[in-house]
């Protein structure tokens, strides 16, 4: 299969920028590779809300079901009605967030290559609150099935990746000991399923200092929905930025592709933001479309998308945040020439 239907979200701020620097690069590869993705725009922010009253138009919703996956940029302060939405209406309950060092971007270390897994659909997150005279309360909601479905995930990720394969727990067991508790539990008891990855646990505030200490040294992470949004952030620091920093949502039949930053509003019209967190987006997109479909094009695509990503850092071809002095597009543009540049297959 080489014909695939993807709803685009543009998103708000520097959302346009970026998604225009990445439909350049998506064109270099359908045109190398003979793919052929109909990219269809939608609604979803800020924008809309302020010109329809609605965040996340129900005529949006209907065209992303009717997709093999969405593309989406960052989103303002209607965030929690676009992507929180989308991500319980679509059951994306896998959110996966890479952490890698590449060539000419300030980096910690150049060994730095691990993935978060991070439960998307549960905990904080969900926004069960409620006030009772002066008490705001929060419920955290962790389920076994929720726990279940998403430590499977990181270990067959960890069987994926071929990397030290090892996968990390990382949860607050020992002051949460009933909601933390059930998810350390399941990972436990997951992680006696695959005796081929080893499997280590760690309190979140100890993971917090060790990801910065010693970052080299993990693989996969998988933990709860808010512990690892922040740290996927915390992270992302350690190879140059959120501007580094792609992000899946995977449902088991479909998912949703974005950079990890927001709508960085300060930056709209300077076209200096740095394109390559929404164009490794595209990246895990077409990853993710090659192994569900069983598409080794799509596979193929992926990968020459992230080798002309590394090819370009590696000329200097940058934003002013890494030294460089290319706009936005022009980064994009470049990977482009490098991915048309090679062999047509």
């Amino acid at each position: 299969m080489r014909d695939y239907k993807i709803a685009l979200i543009s998103g708000d701020g520097i959302g346009p920028e970026l998604t225009e620097t990445t439909l350049k690069v998506l064109e270099a590869v359908q045109k190398r590779f003979g793919l052929d993705l109909s990219m269809v725009e939608v609604e979803a922010g800020d924008e809309c809300f302020k010109r329809r009253g609605v965040a996340l138009p129900e005529e949006t919703v209907e065209t992303i079901k009717a997709s093999h996956a969405c593309l989406k940029g960052p989103v303002g302060e209607t965030a929690a009605d676009v992507i929180v939405k989308l991500r319980l209406m679509f059951d994306l309950y896998a959110n996966i967030r890479p952490v890698k060092a590449y060539p000419s971007v300030p980096c910690v270390r150049p060994d730095v290559d691990f993935v978060f897994v991070r439960e998307n659909t549960e905990g904080v997150y969900r926004g069960l609150e409620f006030a009772l005279d002066d008490t705001a309360i929060c419920l955290r909601v962790i389920t076994r099935k929720g726990s279940e479905r998403i430590a499977r995930k990181a270990f067959e990720l960890a069987r994926r990746r071929n990397k030290k394969k090892r996968v990390t727990a990382v949860h607050k067991a020992n002051v949460m000991r009933v909601t933390c508790g059930l998810f350390a539990e399941v990972c436990r008891k997951v992680a006696k399923q695959y005796p081929d990855i080893a499997f280590n646990e760690q309190y979140v505030d100890a993971a917090a200092m060790r990801i910065i200490k010693e970052p080299q040294t993990f693989d996969v992470i998988v933990t709860t929905n808010m512990f690892g949004d922040i740290l996927s952030d915390e992270a992302a620091q350690l190879v140059g930025g959120l501007g580094m920093a792609p992000g899946a949502n995977v449902g088991d039949k479909f998912a949703l592709f974005e950079p990890v930053h927001g709508s960085a509003p300060s930056r709209v019209g300077k076209h200096t933001a740095n394109p390559c967190s929404m164009i490794l987006a595209a990246k895990m997109m077409l990853d993710w479309l090659g192994e569900q479909h069983g598409d080794p094009t799509c596979l193929a695509a992926a990968e020459a998308i992230e080798e002309s990503v590394v090819a370009t850092l590696r000329k200097g071809i940058t934003v002013p945040d890494f030294g460089g002095n290319a706009k936005t597009v022009e980064v994009g543009e470049a990977i482009a020439e490098e991915i048309v540049g090679k062999t047509v297959v």
